[in-house]
């Protein structure tokens, strides 16, 4: 579809910014059978939804989970929910039934949501590793480090940052003029695929900055796990007795999981993006965006002990209320 471009009798002319009414989503190329593929994404966007919904309901009625450390796993599990639902339905919609034109403000709107969740969940990963690194490093001092207030601070500061970076790249698109191609070589109204498109009606070197800076961003907490990790296995090989050693390295476990699924596919496709072919690496992105959503609250369920017991509680009253109603009745 790369003949499709901007008309000047249909686009909008704003002080000689040329806005087209639609962009088109161009997608996978020439692979067949595709929509098998969307329909495994429908699956997983089911179960992100019911896990991190899960998630948060057991958080919010069991208080034993209201200390610290899971205001941002409840937040983690917000922003997976909001970001699957930003992305996934809509993708379905565009590819499933080929409805690929999307207007210009909804592309905007939707490379602002995807953009800000993505953000959001690399900076509740870090306020997951502060925890750690806090509870391993430093235990005598955790609760006086890590209290609520502190955490709702964290968690505040880091969605303050994130609409702040990602409404900043979405008003630099806005300058922009579009008078050729109108197709989006992306899965979704990306960033970077979409500037480059008014590349030769305007000065994009603000945009190009600006993605330079959203990647630092995105990757710079990684920067900070890694070293708080460090430290953590430095701490780790103080601790005299083995149990302990051990019990301290199985708090972690999940976050590292949850570290590892999230920034290597992203690390393996933006470090080799000159070389990955464009459907190789929409495929890798796509499974990047969806697939941690869906795991993160099974790791959580698997790995975290605290978590798991106040689930099968939770769980058990609710069977025993339900095991309680048919006996009064009768």
């Amino acid at each position: 579809m790369s003949y499709l471009t901007s008309d000047p009798n249909q686009t909008e002319n704003i002080d000689t910014f040329i806005r087209p009414p639609y962009f088109f989503i161009s997608g996978f190329i020439d692979i067949p059978h595709m929509e098998y593929y969307y329909v495994f994404l429908c699956f997983v966007f089911i179960i992100s939804l019911v896990g991190n919904i899960f998630v948060m309901m057991v958080i919010y009625m069991d208080s034993s989970l209201h200390s610290p450390k899971y205001i941002a796993v409840f937040n983690l599990a917000f922003v997976d929910v909001c970001g699957s639902t930003a992305l996934v339905p809509k993708l379905l919609d565009t590819f499933l039934f080929s409805r690929q034109l999307i207007s210009y403000n909804q592309c905007l709107a939707s490379l602002f949501f995807i953009f800000l969740f993505l953000n959001m969940q690399s900076f509740n990963l870090t306020i997951l590793s502060y925890d750690r690194l806090v509870a391993i490093c430093c235990p005598l001092r955790y609760h006086m480090m890590v209290t609520h207030r502190s955490m709702f601070q964290l968690t505040g500061a880091a969605w303050g940052f994130a609409v702040f970076l990602v409404l900043l790249a979405v008003s630099l698109i806005t300058r922009l003029s579009f008078c050729r191609s109108l197709v989006i070589n992306s899965y979704f109204c990306d960033h970077g695929p979409l500037f480059r498109l008014a590349a030769p009606c305007s000065d994009v070197v603000p945009n190009r900055v600006m993605a330079y800076l959203i990647s630092i961003v995105l990757f710079s907490p990684m920067v900070f796990i890694i070293s708080s990790y460090i430290c953590i296995t430095h701490a780790l090989f103080t601790i005299t007795l083995p149990q302990d050693r051990v019990r301290a390295l199985k708090t972690c476990t999940s976050h590292l999981i949850l570290v590892a699924i999230f920034y290597l596919p992203i690390n393996f496709t933006y470090f080799l993006y000159s070389i990955i072919p464009t459907n190789a690496r929409i495929i890798n992105l796509s499974l990047t965006s969806v697939l941690p959503p869906m795991l993160n609250p099974i790791i959580y369920v698997l790995k975290t002990e605290e978590f798991k017991e106040s689930a099968k509680k939770l769980l058990g009253k609710r069977g025993a209320q339900r095991a309680v109603v048919p006996n009064q009745s009768t």
